[in-house]
């Protein structure tokens, strides 16, 4: 049978619709986000909230009980070794403890006396010895006594001597007694002296915990001095996360103003000094209870605009590199349950169009980014923040191409 020209024509279109229909029902390739692997410097860096806090602080405490006058040493104010930044008088007694006081003081003066007459008694005595004594050498000279009763003489004013020693030794403990005595009385009726307490260190005071004139137990704090211009940074991090900081370790430090002028929060590097060696307890906002410890700091030059107990963002680095494989963790996805065990990520490589999925062995990790040890080299293109549409053999497209 042969066709005319007219059926021909209508096969060919029919053909061509059937084809159009088949083409506009193919699914559409994904839009996907890609990038090129490439080699690249990468770190790997602890993250934490820290404090700064001045080096070398002084807590002047009072160093006995007492009324202290009110402190007019303001914050910022600046402080030499040796002056005076509180003066603080001794408690005066109650009725009933005065009394019992003066009556201390009045049987001490007694047996001060006492101890004072027995003292003279003693001297008299020894006099009289020595007298003695002189006379019985004269005598002996001439041949009216015995040798004996010379000794005697001798061996007396030996305990006399001594006698007079103890008595002296007893009326000095008397007198001490009666100064210890009259120590109990002092700041009775506005006759104590003011106790002037003094800065141990040159610095500016830093704290003032209460200005005002009041009573205060031996022990209290005063003043707080410190060097601000001296500055170290606390950081607490994660006790797994301290075992892999040591010291001598680059620290980057920013975060301590929220005004957007770049020279008032410019970044500050420092040093890592110690681990603190034993960790603690913290809640967590979330209130789980972390084992946290102190990573301290050493800052190479503070901002001017820091002060005691500023907050700072500090970013301690643990591991760095200049040249490694490094792979978006964007781009990286657990392995399926049975798939790779060993490998533990997978990630989706394009190839002519196509999605492969491959196993890729991590090594370091950064902040964005991870060194990979094996599964992709320099130059492969793999998918972005991949979607559960995303799988082996799909066509995909970049985004804006």
């Amino acid at each position: 049978m042969k066709l005319t020209k007219s059926a021909a024509v209508g096969i060919g279109i029919a053909i061509a619709g059937v084809a159009a229909i088949v083409y506009a029902m193919r699914p559409k390739p994904l839009v996907v986000d890609t990038t090129i692997i490439a080699r690249q410097s990468l770190e790997t860096t602890v993250d934490a909230d820290g404090r700064t806090r001045v080096r070398e602080r002084y807590v002047v405490a009072a160093p006995v009980s007492g009324r202290v006058e009110r402190i007019v040493r303001v914050e910022g104010s600046s402080v030499r070794a040796g002056d005076v930044v509180a003066r603080l008088t001794p408690l005066p007694l109650d009725a009933q403890a005065a009394m019992q006081a003066r009556a201390r003081v009045d049987a001490a003066t007694a047996l001060a006396l006492d101890a004072a007459a027995q003292v003279r008694v003693a001297n008299a005595e020894l006099d009289q010895r020595r007298r003695e004594l002189s006379r019985a050498n004269r005598l002996a000279e001439v041949g009216g006594v015995a040798p004996r009763v010379v000794e005697e003489c001798r061996l007396a004013v030996l305990q006399a001597e001594e006698s007079s020693r103890a008595a002296r030794a007893r009326s000095d403990a008397a007198e001490a007694d009666v100064r210890q005595a009259r120590a109990g009385l002092v700041g009775q009726e506005g006759r104590g002296p003011t106790m002037l307490v003094r800065a141990p260190a040159s610095g500016r005071v830093l704290r003032v915990p209460e200005r005002s004139e009041r009573i205060v137990p031996a022990g209290t704090p005063l003043v707080e001095i410190g060097d601000p211009a001296s500055l170290e940074i606390v950081v607490d991090v994660l006790s797994s996360d301290g075992a892999t900081i040591h010291p001598g370790d680059r620290v980057r430090l920013t975060g301590w103003s929220a005004d957007g002028d770049a020279e008032s929060n410019a970044p500050a590097s420092g040093r890592v000094r110690e681990v603190e060696p034993a960790a603690f307890t913290k809640v967590s906002a979330l209130g789980v209870d972390e084992q946290r410890v102190n990573v301290v700091v050493d800052p190479d030059a503070a901002s001017a605009m820091l002060g005691d107990g500023f907050r700072v963002e500090a970013s301690i680095v643990v591991w760095s590199a200049r040249s490694v494989v490094a792979i978006p963790r964007s781009a990286l996805v657990q392995s399926p349950a049975g798939e790779s065990a060993r490998q533990g990520w997978t990630t989706f490589v394009i190839k002519d169009g196509r999605v492969e999925r491959r196993a890729v062995r991590i090594g370091h990790v950064g902040g964005a980014a991870a060194e990979v040890i094996a599964g992709v080299e320099p130059g492969d293109e793999v998918v972005l923040f991949p979607s559960d549409q995303v799988a082996p053999g799909a066509r995909v497209t970049r985004r804006g191409t």
